[in-house]
């Protein structure tokens, strides 16, 4: 199975590699220990902490993208803007920020906290489990992208209306639907009333 440097580990600041740590919860989101990123995915699941960021261009548009074809967890289909786990200990928002960064080559030029959406989505194609206590993000992007090709395939600016087509036609992840139906308050608040959304 093909591991890139955002799944399997992470380096330390003694500048060795570790495994990747994630952050156990329980269901009001407490944190109660850890486990290894992969072994928290095995079914039957272990919950665990994450993030969903959805980014907006200046018209309205909502940045997906394609899942990197290495990526052992639900390569190649489309998600929203970025999705990953704090380390332990790391504050959900400063998350989401850094792994945009990581990701997309982009630091959002607004962010802000769209609530939490708790699921349990098995994968059917690789076998993992999804879940997961989700910290939802809403924010802007007005940076020329950089994607990391050992995360992301490609990306795309879409309306609401060009999602339902694509979502109607494309495969996207098992998590995308549930965490943007429970951002979409916020979502709407931040892009407006005639973008759609």
């Amino acid at each position: 199975m093909p591991i890139t440097r955002g799944t399997a580990t992470h380096t330390s600041s003694n500048g060795s590699a570790e495994a990747i740590l994630l952050e156990l919860v329980d269901e009001d989101g407490t944190t109660i220990g850890t486990a290894e990123k992969l072994a928290a995915h095995q079914p039957p699941g272990q919950l665990h902490r994450a993030f969903s960021v959805f980014l907006f261009d200046e018209r309205g548009r909502l940045l997906l993208q394609q899942r990197a074809l290495g990526k052992y967890h639900s390569p190649g289909v489309w998600s929203n803007t970025c999705c990953g786990h704090p380390y332990p200990g790391e504050a959900p928002f400063a998350a989401a920020a850094r792994r945009t960064y990581e990701e997309l080559g982009v630091s959002p030029s607004l962010l802000a906290e769209a609530g939490t959406v708790r699921y349990n989505h098995p994968d059917p194609h690789s076998g993992l489990v999804e879940q997961e206590f989700n910290h939802l993000f809403v924010g802007m992007t007005q940076s020329p992208l950089r994607p990391d090709p050992e995360e992301v395939g490609t990306t795309a600016f879409v309306t609401a209306a060009e999602l339902t087509e694509r979502h109607a036609r494309d495969p996207f992840s098992a998590w995308f639907m549930t965490v943007l139906d429970a951002a979409r308050p916020a979502v709407r608040e931040m892009t407006g009333p005639t973008a759609g959304w």
